[in-house]
């Protein structure tokens, strides 16, 4: 019996995480794209030469907004642009996510669905997270959708300087979280064509409740330096 025939042949060299895919010939679709977090997003994939398509519930408001973005971006109720995306980006306020994610069960089916959305409270001490009962809007995004591929992503951003036209780059990192590595990695190449930032792995799904919750702590940072604060992840 050789050494190979014995089962102790070497095993191959780990893949290298910065091995990344090429995105940029995907179509990336923007559910909520008319509000602050999503049109920054629709802009900044756009601006970097993305296809965009952005939705919302009325059709004529998302092709207002996407007019007013310009760089191809188009604009179609969420149905449509689900539908016609490779990939989907849930930025829709908190209080609607369930029922978006739910009437939308039909288009997203198959798609790599990216939730960026923040369960918060606001009271006079200012944000606080809150935790939905499947343990995270990511969570509950895959629970609603069960043939999807969600993962989670683009939560701390500053809606402010992804529309800032005079930035060129944004210096932040962008933490991904999802349950397959082939999901995870497109979404790390899809951060990384924003200018300035990086995508991260940053765990399984589970974990995505702390990361949501951040923003929390963000808003606070933001409120006493009069700033617009993101994350960089040391070391990596």
């Amino acid at each position: 019996m050789t050494t190979n025939d014995s089962g102790n042949a070497p095993k191959p060299p780990a893949k290298d995480p910065w091995d990344l895919p090429d995105v940029s010939g995907l179509t990336v679709g923007v559910l909520g794209g008319t509000g602050p977090q999503g049109r920054g997003l629709a802009y900044r994939f756009a601006r970097a030469g993305q296809k965009v398509v952005i939705g919302s519930r009325a059709a004529d408001r998302a092709e207002a907004a996407a007019a007013e973005l310009g760089h191809g971006v188009e604009g179609a109720d969420n149905a449509e642009c689900a539908r016609r995306s490779d990939i989907v980006i849930v930025a829709v306020p908190w209080d609607g996510h369930a029922k978006t994610l739910e009437s939308l069960r039909e288009e997203l089916a198959g798609k790599l669905v990216v939730d960026c959305v923040n369960p918060l409270g606001f009271d006079k001490k200012g944000a606080y997270a809150l935790k939905p009962e499947e343990g995270s809007a990511a969570e509950q995004a895959a629970a609603l959708l069960p043939d999807s591929r969600v993962t989670a992503a683009f939560h701390h951003l500053s809606a402010v300087l992804l529309q800032d036209e005079a930035i060129e780059e944004i210096d932040t990192d962008v933490l991904v979280l999802g349950e397959a590595r082939a999901d995870t990695d497109t979404v790390q190449a899809l951060a990384s064509r924003i200018p300035g930032m990086r995508g991260i792995f940053a765990g399984r799904l589970r974990n995505a409740h702390q990361v949501e919750s951040l923003v929390a702590n963000l808003i606070s940072v933001n409120r006493r330096y009069k700033a617009h604060a993101g994350l960089r992840t040391t070391d990596v």
